[in-house]
């Protein structure tokens, strides 16, 4: 298992941690900052510091077995011994952005009331899919929501619901596609005062303020059941990065 310190602690730039396992694909560790890709969201880059100083290129993160996160090394990196401590840090720049998406698009899901039939986000864009008619989307009807829910400057929290709880209220679960993962017992909720609240494993701001100015770059069809509406942060780098 691999402690999740972005669960706790979405801030965290960089974690001490001991090298666990070795994969094909790459690295284990006890602990990481790195967020694995999955929910659309991709999986962080960054680098591992070595005792000797020596550092090794984090080129993607993946979900390994179990509850592990796989830390997938650039080609020729140096491999770590097992038993050895390293520093994870994480690309906090891109993280951060990709944390803005994340945020946004919780805000999309409430500013359009449709269940989503599916969703990515990149360092340049975001989109989610849903199953509504096409002419129930009106880009500046949607860009204006959007920009009110952000000028709010309104938190986001994490929490948690049980299994059961999910299952009395089925309409938390907004996308078609993807279901939260059952069976451990509770299920990690992301709620944004007010506004929204849905299962989510994602990264995210402590407040929505912190996404800035969004622009409404595209909408069109994909499909009978699958309407894109795609997001643009209009400033990807914000003071909030210093």
């Amino acid at each position: 298992m691999t402690e999740r310190v972005f669960h706790s602690d979405g801030y965290a730039r960089y974690c001490e941690a001991v090298v666990v396992a070795t994969r094909e694909a790459g690295v284990v560790l006890d602990r990481s900052v790195f967020y694995p890709t999955g929910g659309g969201q991709p999986g962080d880059r960054g680098e591992l510091v070595l005792d000797d100083g020596s550092r090794c290129q984090v080129v993607d993160a993946l979900k390994g077995e179990g509850d592990e996160i796989v830390h997938v090394l650039a080609e020729n990196a140096p491999l770590p011994t097992v038993g050895s401590k390293v520093v994870a840090r994480i690309d906090w720049t891109r993280r951060h952005i990709l944390m803005r998406y994340h945020t946004c698009l919780h805000l999309l899901c409430a500013v359009v009331d449709a269940p989503v039939s599916g969703g990515r986000m990149a360092e340049d864009k975001a989109h989610l899919d849903f199953d509504i008619e096409m002419d129930k989307l009106v880009a500046a009807e949607i860009e204006a929501r959007l920009n009110e829910l952000v000028a709010r400057d309104l938190p986001v929290t994490a929490g948690k619901i049980t299994d059961a709880e999910l299952d009395a209220n089925p309409a938390l679960v907004k996308t078609m596609s993807v279901q939260p993962p059952r069976g451990q017992g509770v299920i990690r909720t992301i709620a944004v005062a007010g506004v929204d609240l849905q299962p989510c494993g994602g990264t995210h701001l402590a407040r929505t303020g912190e996404i800035g100015s969004v622009t409404v770059s595209r909408i069109r069809s994909e499909g009978k059941r699958n309407k894109r509406v795609t997001i643009v942060l209009e400033d990807p780098s914000p003071a909030a990065l210093a």
